[in-house]
């Protein structure tokens, strides 16, 4: 099976800066497209970023030139830095994985989700 482990969320000021990372572990052949998405509540959860293993990013237009992503293949992880949060950023962030296991079988993963509040 495939695990997606986030860390890095909490409480940030407006105009702060935190760190997300999401490591996937367990029977991975290669992993696609890794990305973060978020959910407020009451809202869908939506696009935040996504990056190929070739490194091609996308954006949602609400983040773009705040936020950046970036992966690390070797390490099968994938990261988000947040810059010039809002509280409108406020909402558990979920990882998303498009991996290839062992089995040879291409499947969508998910991480548990990690909290980021932003707020005075």
């Amino acid at each position: 099976q495939v695990q997606l482990v986030e860390s890095g969320g909490g409480l940030a000021q407006p105009g702060g800066s935190l760190r997300l990372s999401c490591a996937a572990s367990g029977s991975i052949l290669s992993i696609s497209s890794m990305g973060w998405y978020r959910q407020a509540p009451g809202n869908l959860r939506e696009l935040v970023a996504d990056i190929t293993s070739g490194g091609v990013t996308n954006y949602a237009d609400s983040v773009k030139g705040r936020f950046t992503i970036s992966r690390d293949n070797a390490k099968n992880t994938v990261y988000l830095h947040m810059n010039s949060l809002k509280p409108e950023d406020t909402a558990v962030y979920y990882c998303n994985g498009i991996v290839r296991v062992v089995t040879g079988t291409w499947s969508d993963y998910w991480g548990q989700g990690t909290q980021v509040t932003v707020s005075s």
